[in-house]
């Protein structure tokens, strides 16, 4: 196969995708339908390549690059790969690749940026469905390592190789995903959107808290409110919506009355100025982390002598006198347990413990969060709260108090998560290996989920999902079987595949 690369369509993914091609000292066709999109496209990289070049980012010349914008298909006949990175339409799709198969040589592989489409659906009908696979890229492509790459049911044996390895030498890392609705990263990200939308829903915390525990407690780049607006309500309903569809309206993945609701008030995000956030001179977006409670004067945390037994508390060096029943519950002066949570409610625990309960939310890591959820049961009296804030402030945490609601904020989010990716694991979507690789380099997860379970441990990721099900009552929240055989087990999610 020779080494012309071409890309149809001159979008953002198209445009990115042909500079990282070029870069990698490709020559590069670059073709649009749009009069004039390809010429500007090809502009726009040289300029992005020089601004790189005098900021010492890269070593290249961009003038050197071999880049040419072409205005029909007949012109990519010397392509040896094609890269497709137009609409997210199976029918249009369809018909650039028949067109495509027509126009380019019988050697030349086809390839499909898809975020979500079967490549087996978008070669149905084609002479060589063979040749043909999906590899997608994540925005912005440039920066971005990660490539899904997808074989569809036809895909010719080797091509997956050759095409991986060849994406790798243009310093992508590649992971291998099934042909199922949404791959990995689409399918698996599905709940660190889903379950913030159904807290603001149920107005358990506001969209600005709900992104800072997730950033300060969770370890997440970004909430994801911030995030949904970064990437547009509309382009992020779509995807959420189309794999819902394509799982046939699994609860799991339903989107979000209040996002439509975004969406059809024009209230994409940045580009339109306003989303779940305002932006711009009239309206500047919230602080990153809320004001927190007033602070709570404290003295030395005793833990009646055992106070390496609650590692999100041990930080405070201020007199405190507590009692610790385990390493998740502790005992405050008032006679109220500050319980960790396992997905039950602070009010249903009252009954099981007969006193005050306030649950605090988890962490990706005690040592190092900056920031925590607490929820008081109904009817906590005041005093018990401030002692339960107090100690948390005396660690060094900014303590947001949220509604009574199943598992918190990062809790059920990182659960579901995990949920997902050993469904995916289960389903033979993908290796654990690649899952994690995925989650980490394509959605900016600090930890891998199937990580992150083992880290938690099986049985407590079990245990919440459990009671997040007996709370709202619902499939959304049901375990995988194969979470439940590691939970019964001990065994860990990211091993015995």
């Amino acid at each position: 196969m020779n080494d012309v690369v071409a890309v149809v369509g001159a979008g953002t993914m198209g445009t990115g995708i042909a500079q990282v091609a070029a870069l990698a000292g490709h020559p590069v066709l670059l073709l649009d339908t749009v009069p004039g999109a390809a010429d500007r496209a090809v502009s726009g990289i040289r300029e992005r390549v020089k601004t790189l070049v005098t900021r010492g980012k890269i070593d290249a010349d961009p003038d050197a690059l071999d880049l040419t914008a072409v205005d029909s298909l007949d012109a990519l006949a010397s392509a040896g790969l094609v890269i497709e990175a137009i609409v997210e339409d199976l029918a249009v799709k369809r018909r650039l690749f028949a067109d495509l198969e027509r126009a380019v040589g019988p050697e030349c592989v086809l390839a499909s940026n898809t975020s979500s489409l079967s490549p087996t659906a978008i070669a149905a009908g084609l002479e060589r469905p063979g040749r043909v696979l999906g590899l997608h890229f994540f925005n912005p492509v440039p920066r971005m390592r990660l490539v899904e790459l997808i074989a569809g049911a036809d895909t010719a044996a080797g091509l997956a190789d050759w095409t991986a390895a060849l994406v790798e030498r243009w310093g992508k890392t590649v992971v291998r995903a099934a042909a199922t609705p949404g791959f990995i990263v689409n399918r698996i990200a599905r709940p660190y959107y889903a379950e913030a939308w159904r807290l603001y829903e149920e107005r358990a915390a506001a969209p600005e808290v709900i992104d800072a525990v997730l950033t300060g407690a969770g370890g997440f780049p970004m909430g994801p409110f911030a995030l949904m607006d970064l990437i547009g309500h509309d382009v992020n309903e779509a995807v959420t919506r189309s794999v819902w569809t394509a799982f046939g309206q699994d609860p799991r993945f339903a989107p979000s009355p209040a996002q439509r609701a975004l969406v059809e008030a024009g209230r994409y995000g940045r580009k339109s100025g306003r989303g779940v956030y305002g932006y711009g001179p009239d309206a500047p977006p919230p602080e990153a982390t809320p004001a927190a409670p007033r602070p709570v004067p404290v003295g030395e945390v005793t833990f009646n002598g055992a106070a390496d037994l609650h590692p999100l508390l041990t930080r405070s060096e201020v007199d405190f006198r507590v009692g610790a029943l385990s390493n998740d519950t502790v005992v405050l002066p008032s006679g109220a347990l500050l319980v960790r949570s396992t997905g039950t409610p602070a009010t249903e625990l009252v009954e099981e413990h007969g006193r005050t309960v306030i649950v605090v939310d988890r962490t990706l890591d005690d040592a190092t969060a900056t920031a925590v959820a607490v929820a008081p049961c109904d009817g906590c009296p005041e005093e018990a709260l401030d002692e339960a804030i107090g100690l948390l402030q005396a660690a060094g945490l900014v303590v947001h108090v949220v509604d009574d609601t199943p598992g918190l904020i990062v809790t059920r989010t990182v659960a579901m998560l995990v949920n997902l990716a050993v469904d995916a694991l289960q389903q033979g979507v993908a290796t654990a290996a690649d899952i994690d690789t995925a989650m980490r380099l394509g959605a900016g997860h600090p930890l891998g989920p199937l990580a992150w379970g083992d880290r938690w441990g099986a049985e407590i990721v079990d245990e919440i999902l459990a009671a997040l099900q007996e709370s709202y009552g619902e499939p959304r929240y049901r375990r995988t079987p194969l979470l439940r055989r590691r939970a019964l087990t001990g065994a860990t999610l990211t091993g015995g595949e």
